[in-house]
């Protein structure tokens, strides 16, 4: 039987509500290596440190699917998807 590990759809921001969206299998992972500058691009460039929402499920599959249709989402309805759950834009990470 094969080991099915949990995958997140994540959205990442900084103090300017710049949004960012992407997917792993580890989490805690992926958030340190934002915070930390690990990968050049848009989320150094941009300082986009805090976690403001996150999703998990079974399978990859399933969060790049998520992933896709968040990213053709309007900034208004992302932002209102986030604070349905995190309504003062705080940093999740520090729940890992």
């Amino acid at each position: 039987m094969a080991n099915i590990r949990s995958s997140y759809v994540y959205v990442m921001s900084n103090h300017s509500k710049t949004l960012y969206i992407g997917v792993t299998n580890d989490i805690m992972r992926r958030i340190s290596e934002h915070k930390l500058k690990q990968t050049p691009g848009f989320t150094s460039k941009y300082n986009i440190t805090m976690l403001v929402y996150f999703e998990r499920y079974a399978g990859i599959r399933d969060a790049i699917q998520r992933e896709k249709q968040l990213k053709g989402w309007t900034r208004i309805k992302k932002i209102k998807l986030i604070e349905t759950l995190n309504p003062k834009w705080e940093d999740l990470s520090v729940a890992f």
